[in-house]
């Protein structure tokens, strides 16, 4: 009955320890789970803030298209990739701190749990076998003492048996007795012995249930408590990594509103329109042509076959090829004096180039300057340096200064040219007469504006004195002569009527059908062609162009 019941209470205890162990050995596949998952996290912070860090690189603005950013929407864009690059910064930071402060202490908090687990289990194993082994020996003691007692009664017995026969001599009597005599002795023995087993067994399994396996349970569940209680800590930990970078990503998301709310579109649009304005005038006033008067068509002062005083029609006479524009053939760089643009892209370059010629003087100046110094001092203290040894240097940014003093010169000379012939804003176009909007009351074209008025932003110039003067023909133009006829792109039908008084231009009149064998770049012109003799530059505004099928599609300017 207490084997049975002993048996039992190890069992439970035994069952205890192993659902224990089962427990805290999950306890630490937990923390080991919960710490795979941070580190998976960190590398795709680390991943994240790669990738960003190359978006932001990727369309970090190249050498070549610096010019873009004068733009305010370019430079909030620019601002806004710097924004990011902070950003990504942020997310290797997290990596970092995951990494530092729950991945490592982790870690290595995981092996030192091993370490106590085991120990703890250790302890529980040796009280438990201690136990089961002073059981042991107080069941053998047990059995010592029973089976000495039970031959302590049998010895008795026999002697008895002997004392009672008279056959048997004294000296086997005397013999029986003693031997019953020391089976007394050897039970009496036993009893001591088991008796002894009995006190330390039960002081042993008093202390043992009392004391030693509450304490190991004990120590088990601080371990287990301390083991949950970090893993909250690393959680924590895991959100305030967070929220330690918001104040910073919150500014560089401030940054990039900032960056928005700077850009002006006035702005923008404003410095298109000093990139590209052509400093032309627009149009005068559409003449009133009276069909019912018979007229002779002027001659076109574009033709430069053709004198002043040429009454001849021009499409019988013309046989000379047209001029092109200085400033419209660009072959490679253009010429110096940049007269390959128009007259308000030209003063901007030239300006410019002025303005890169002050700055180099300024530069050779203070070089000249500090070299001076140095010389001055050399002659006050002739064991620093020769004095001497500074002049060649200084001849030659004498000789550096003189040259871009005469470069700036020149182009200055230039510039005052363009800003002398840069026409002045006419006054808005008067209102056309009732006959003319009684005549044209049709339109020509539903791209037309109404009432036929010159669309606005046409580049041209009014008819003046100065304007039909004839231009001298230079080597510039004679180099023309000999190219090659541009093939043919379209054809266009002209809207308006055009007097092309400069030179590279042509005359046309209202729904004269042209060849393009040039089309607009940008600058509001398109080169055509009448016939084989006479090509030169029209308004973009004035035709409806028709482009062939490797062309762009048909288009009208307007």
């Amino acid at each position: 009955m207490v084997e049975a019941k002993m048996g039992a209470c190890w069992s439970i205890t035994k069952d205890q320890f192993e659902n224990l162990e089962k427990h805290t050995q999950w306890g630490i596949e937990v923390v080991e789970k919960y710490n795979k998952f941070v580190k998976e996290r960190s590398e795709i912070e680390i991943s994240y803030a790669k990738q960003i860090r190359n978006l932001s690189k990727k369309y970090q603005p190249k050498k070549n298209s610096e010019d873009e950013y004068k733009y305010t929407s370019c430079r909030a864009f620019l601002t806004t990739l710097n924004e990011m690059n902070d950003y990504a910064g942020q997310h290797e930071v997290i990596a970092e701190n995951l990494s530092l402060q729950i991945i490592s202490e982790l870690s290595r908090y995981t092996q030192e749990l091993k370490q106590e687990r085991k120990s703890h289990f250790n302890d529980g194993r040796k009280a438990q076998q201690h136990i089961e082994n002073s059981w042991k020996q107080l069941e053998q003691s047990k059995r010592r003492f029973e089976r000495d007692c039970k031959e302590a009664e049998r010895a008795q017995q026999y002697f008895e048996r002997m004392d009672a026969d008279i056959n048997v001599t004294k000296a086997d009597v005397e013999k029986a007795r003693q031997q019953a005599q020391l089976r007394h002795q050897m039970a009496a023995d036993s009893k001591a012995e088991y008796s002894s087993f009995f006190q330390s067994f039960n002081q042993e399994q008093n202390e043992h249930y009392y004391t030693l396996i509450p304490h190991i349970f004990q120590k088990i569940q601080e371990m287990e408590e301390r083991r949950i209680e970090r893993l909250g800590e690393s959680m924590k930990t895991f959100a305030e990594v967070d929220r330690q970078v918001i104040p910073i990503v919150g500014k560089c998301l401030d940054g990039m509103t900032k960056a928005a709310e700077s850009i002006e579109p006035k702005s923008d649009s404003q410095l298109v329109i000093e990139a590209y304005k052509s400093g032309f005038e627009p149009p005068g006033d559409v003449e009133f042509e009276d069909y019912s008067q018979p007229m002779t068509r002027t001659v076109s002062e574009s033709s430069l076959s053709n004198s002043r005083g040429d009454s001849k029609p021009e499409k019988s006479s013309s046989k000379s090829k047209v001029k092109l524009w200085p400033f419209k053939k660009n072959k490679g760089s253009g010429p110096e004096d940049f007269s390959h643009l128009p007259p308000e892209q030209r003063r901007k370059k030239l300006q410019q180039k002025i303005d890169d010629f002050n700055k180099d003087i300024q530069k050779e100046m203070d070089q000249r300057d500090a070299l001076t110094k140095m010389k001055d001092v050399y002659i006050k203290n002739p064991q620093m340096g020769d004095p001497n040894s500074v002049d060649p240097r200084l001849a030659e940014i004498g000789q550096n200064i003189e040259k871009l003093q005469f470069e700036s010169q020149k182009f200055e000379g230039w510039l005052a040219e363009v800003e002398g012939r840069l026409p002045v804003k006419s006054e808005p176009p008067r209102q056309q007469s009732a006959l003319y909007e009684t005549q044209n009351s049709t339109p020509v074209n539903n791209n037309c504006a109404q009432d036929r008025e010159s669309p606005d932003g046409s580049y041209t110039e009014e008819q003046s004195s100065e304007s039909q003067i004839k231009v001298p023909t230079t080597d510039f133009d004679d180099e023309f002569d000999d190219e090659e006829p541009l093939p043919t792109i379209g054809n266009c039908k002209a809207l308006y009527p055009f007097d092309g008084h400069n030179e590279g231009t042509l005359s046309v009149t209202e729904g004269e059908t042209l060849y393009v064998i040039e089309e607009d770049k940008g600058d509001g012109w398109t080169r055509v062609r009448r016939n084989e003799d006479e090509e030169g530059y029209v308004p973009s505004s004035y035709l409806e162009v028709f482009l062939d099928k490797n062309g762009k599609g048909a288009m009208t300017y307007i």
